[in-house]
């Protein structure tokens, strides 16, 4: 148990935050104030720098009772896979205030409300331990992101954001359905007691499939996707930025901490239509984002492709895969914040998001385009940039586990070096309708493209921390599944149907994956 609650202080602040702003008048101080509470915030997560990389185990936990009669507890925890959702959370809100110092213009207050308020309840998925205050962090965020694309949006604004709210609201109650099952079954809302316990097959298979299907509409998969591009294209800068470097992976981090520990069994049973819908999602969004005009709608696309390769990831049951997933998460935040970071930029100096409005940038825009293209190379998974490093690991697992299931994915990646260097081309050497009298990047500018582009770099060169970072969590999530999993193969034998290409209840004791340096 932690003597100083971190983790509470961490999710709380910002909301304590949202209480003073009212009070704040003028736009600048609003703005100045917001930028404040985001450095402090990443000054407040500096203790998380003492994260034993050794240790598998949930750290820094906080626990009170709650409503003990119900069994409910305030239970807050950290491990090697939360650890860098949440640092990625904190890095994004003070550059999402200067993304938007300009880009907003109106009800600026209410603006950065939104925005702190959003970060608060990320923070607070990550980091809950009990499954109803996971679940209502899991809802609180639904109301700011709906706010800002519904008040801060494009013109589509009201169709998206009300498309986004019922999705996810139509997953999010069937994750309650499953939440008061397991609560029925185990007897507790404790999320590492749950995972302790063991299910009959058929009780696996529905609440399986009831938060499949809502972490499914948050990754998003194939065919539940279709809310993204239209919430992609219509919210802000930050609302974008939020939505691809959070958001999305709230539904991979959900079957990483539910369904694998809770469900093991089933997961080996749907195993089969997971990777398939994986598969089907990263050629599917590569494809449409290959046709796409509007920069913004294409890298929504992309990010349908590059979360494919998440859940493919974690499907495999392999070390190898599950850190491709979990690098997967963390480098397409990075990356593909920056990107929808680039399209504000741009579209604030052009007002236009069409790629045949904004040809030539090369000769006129040199250091914007310099940031473009690293993020651009990053994004097709270039060698030496971050990416590179989660699909190279995903595709090694998917490999070690069926060569057709590697030999799927490959395309995938052939389809965002197309997309992603088809855009870079044109925007950099394009021929220009007319001359640009377009500023380049600005001071404030640089400052939030630069941390960006350093850890694109160095996560790309060294990624050995953060690789340790996650393996012990990753070991014992692993090691967990493949016991239970083989414990349960003579129950599960019978119902297996013929199209499963291996019950996976002779998991082999050690990945066969090749050891990487690390």
């Amino acid at each position: 148990m932690s003597e100083w609650p971190i983790l509470t202080v961490l999710i709380f602040f910002p909301v304590a935050a949202c209480l003073v702003l009212p009070f704040i008048r003028g736009d600048r101080a609003v703005r100045v104030f917001s930028l404040g509470v985001g450095l402090i915030e990443l000054l407040l997560a500096l203790p998380l720098l003492r994260f034993d990389l050794s240790a598998s185990g949930y750290q820094f936990q906080e626990k009170a009772a709650w409503v003990p009669q119900w069994g409910l507890h305030y239970h807050l925890g950290m491990d090697g896979i939360s650890l860098l959702m949440v640092l990625l959370t904190v890095l994004l809100l003070p550059l999402c205030v200067l993304c938007s110092w300009t880009y907003i213009s109106r009800r600026i207050k209410e603006f950065h409300f939104s925005l702190m308020l959003m970060t608060s309840a990320c923070v607070g998925v990550f980091l809950a331990l009990d499954f109803v205050l996971f679940y209502i962090f899991w809802e609180a965020m639904l109301v700011p992101m709906f706010l800002l694309i519904a008040v801060w949006g494009g013109p589509e604004r009201r169709y998206a954001s009300l498309k986004f709210f019922l999705y996810t609201l139509a997953g999010s109650t069937l994750l309650l359905v499953a939440m008061v099952a397991f609560y029925l079954a185990g007897g507790t809302f404790s999320i590492p007691e749950l995972s302790a316990k063991s299910y009959p097959f058929g009780f696996q298979c529905w609440t399986f499939l009831a938060m499949a299907f809502a972490f499914a509409i948050k990754v998003p998969m194939f065919p539940f996707h279709t809310w993204l591009p239209a919430a992609h294209v219509e919210a802000p800068t930050a609302g974008s930025v939020l939505l691809a470097s959070i958001l999305l992976k709230m539904g991979a981090y959900g079957f990483l901490r539910f369904c694998l520990p809770m469900t093991p069994t089933a997961s080996v049973y749907f195993a089969p239509l997971m990777i398939a819908g994986s598969i089907a999602s990263i050629l599917y969004g590569g494809f449409v984002a290959l046709g796409q005009h509007d920069m913004k709608k294409l890298i929504a696309y992309s990010s349908v492709a590059h979360m494919g390769f998440v859940t493919l990831g974690i499907f495999l049951f392999t070390l190898r895969g599950l850190e491709g997933a979990l690098m997967v998460m963390l480098n397409h935040g990075i990356t593909t914040g920056a990107l929808f970071m680039l399209v504000g930029c741009i579209y604030e100096r052009s007002h236009s998001r069409e790629i045949g409005q904004n040809l030539g940038l090369g000769k006129y825009l040199p250091a914007y385009m310099g940031f473009f293209g690293l993020f651009a190379l990053s994004s097709l998974g270039f060698p030496g940039t971050n990416s590179f490093v989660g699909e190279a690991l995903v595709l090694i697992g998917a490999f070690a586990h069926t060569p057709w299931v590697g030999a799927a994915a490959v395309p995938g990646v052939m389809l965002g070096a197309a997309y992603m260097l088809r855009l870079g081309q044109k925007l950099a050497w394009g021929e220009p309708t007319k001359a640009k009298a377009w500023p380049d990047l600005n001071v404030r500018e640089w400052v939030y493209f630069a941390p960006l582009a350093v850890l694109v770099i160095y996560i790309g060169l060294a990624p050995g921390l953060t690789l340790r970072a996650m393996d012990p969590t990753l070991t014992r999530v692993l090691d967990e599944f493949r016991r239970r999993s083989a414990m349960a193969a003579a129950e599960v034998a019978a119902p297996l149907p013929g199209w499963v290409v291996t019950t996976r209840s002779e998991l082999p004791a050690s990945d066969p994956a090749p050891v990487l340096p690390r």
